[in-house]
């Protein structure tokens, strides 16, 4: 056999197992004399997106550096639900039934599908908005109950999404606030924050609630009708899921956006800010381990966000016709060329 078609076997079959693994329970071995410990992991994402294998590898780094091995002395049960909410509910009750010692949940639907499920099961959310807000713990200081983890969301990143928009020439004028209402917990916190910081920045900003790509195709059709127009686009399963075509339908109507996540941008996405979500996950370990070692989550306070980052893309604002100033430039943590 040619040794390129050995090859091209070779990937093809562990590509298989991949996805089989990352769809199916890990059968660990445990350690001599030692039962592993066990967690599950219901993720908002898919297998294949590449935010959702950085957040993977980021939450197994994090675990990694304070002594707990996939295949050692911890057992993860992966769950991958997209931004399909069925499989949210069934997902939970699959891990709720393997009796884990702990669940690592990635966001709001996550959070909420395992709380129809278990009251008992300690839950460690990654990237959940508002908590307090969403009845998930009673206070960030004091989460009471079974649930704390990490916030996604700073009130001051709606300032710095108007800054972006309104500081590129041409600038923005009117805004479309694009998410969708059944994934993004984090949208009426950004919609106040955004209409109250809009008048100083002198821009128009309106709710664009999208549930397929044909809505969003229909909001960036009547947007690109506007004299500046421009798109901002919340972090939530939904959007995250239909990056592709957000920023292939962007860049056919020539609509500036600003995204929340570095992999929009590289993808072919104008700019980004909001936070590093690998840096969530990874800090989520922590609270993993504390919790193997007999915490409870009433007694670990909610943490918020520490790390930002903003990433620009230079040839699509070429492509588009824009120009950023040099204080963005100067402050990019990537500018991709």
């Amino acid at each position: 056999m040619n040794p390129r078609n050995i090859d091209a076997t070779r990937r093809t079959l562990l590509i298989g197992i991949a996805s089989l693994l990352a769809q199916a329970p890990f059968a660990a071995d445990a350690q001599p004399g030692r039962a592993p410990r066990r967690l599950g992991v219901l993720m908002g994402a898919l297998a294949s997106q590449p935010q959702g294998q950085a957040n993977a590898a980021a939450l197994l780094q994090g675990l990694g550096a304070i002594g707990w091995t996939e295949g050692g002395n911890l057992r993860i049960d992966w769950r991958w639900a997209g931004s399909d909410s069925k499989l949210y509910e069934d997902y939970a009750a699959e891990l709720v039934a393997l009796a884990p010692d702990v669940i690592l949940a990635s966001n709001g639907p996550a959070v909420e599908a395992l709380r129809r499920q278990t009251r008992t099961i300690p839950i460690v959310f990654a990237t959940v908005s508002d908590p307090v807000a969403q009845g998930i713990v009673a206070s960030l200081a004091r989460p009471g109950g079974d649930i704390t983890g990490f916030t996604v969301y700073d009130p001051l990143m709606a300032d710095k999404w108007l800054e972006l928009l309104t500081q590129i020439t041409p600038p923005v004028a009117h805004i479309a606030v694009l998410y969708n209402p059944a994934t993004a917990g984090v949208a009426s916190l950004s919609l106040r924050a955004l209409e109250q910081a809009a008048p100083a920045a002198a821009v128009a900003v309106r709710a664009a609630p999208c549930h397929d790509d044909a809505e969003i195709d229909a909001t960036m059709t009547a947007l690109a009708q506007e004299q500046r127009g421009g798109v901002l686009v919340l972090g939530d399963a939904f959007t995250t899921l239909h990056r592709d075509a957000i920023v292939a339908l962007a860049a056919r109507h020539s609509l500036p956006a600003v995204y929340p996540f570095r992999t929009f941008v590289a993808a072919g996405g104008l700019m980004s800010y909001g936070i590093d979500q690998a840096d969530a996950y990874r800090r989520s370990a922590a609270y993993v381990d504390r919790i193997l070692k007999g915490a409870k989550p009433s007694d670990l306070p909610v943490q918020n966000p520490t790390k930002f980052e903003l990433v620009v893309n230079l040839k699509t604002a070429k492509a588009l016709g824009i120009a950023f100033p040099t204080s963005i430039l100067a402050t990019a943590d990537d500018v991709i060329e």
